[in-house]
């Protein structure tokens, strides 16, 4: 219950709009941000996900950066370890939505995949509408 609270309580904070920095709209994003299936044995695009870009210096949170087929920004992924979330002295401040305005949060766990192996719960900011998920839905 505490974990379910936790984790509210952090997607709630990325509720409020943030204008998209030009430098991560479309891909490949800039800076650090590395193609997350060149770091890790997982497929190029991921259903339901996109085609992801994370800065290895920020793993195993994230963010990672999520990209349609065309290459524009859909989400920005939190991979937040649940031993991490449970754990009083562990916190997660001033996490950024580098994507630009939320229009919608998802919640969820996630048993662990190549890259974040552990137990984690993916908090998915997306910054298109529910109804354009579908571009990333396969």
């Amino acid at each position: 219950m505490r974990t379910s609270l936790a984790v509210l309580a952090l997607a709630s904070l990325f509720a409020s709009p943030v204008l998209a920095a030009d430098g991560v709209a479309k891909a490949p994003p800039e800076g650090e941000y590395r193609k997350v299936s060149e770091l890790v044995k997982l497929p190029d695009f991921l259903p339901g996900l996109g085609q992801l870009y994370v800065d290895p210096a920020t793993l195993p949170a994230g963010p990672f950066l999520a990209y349609d087929h065309d290459g524009s920004l859909v989400s920005t992924i939190y991979m937040l370890p649940v031993a991490d979330l449970t754990n009083k002295d562990k916190r997660f401040d001033d996490l950024a939505a580098p994507g630009g305005a939320v229009d919608h949060v998802d919640v969820y766990l996630n048993a662990g995949h190549p890259g974040v192996e552990m137990p984690h719960t993916h908090v998915v900011l997306w910054h298109v509408p529910a109804a354009d998920e579908v571009r990333v839905a396969k």
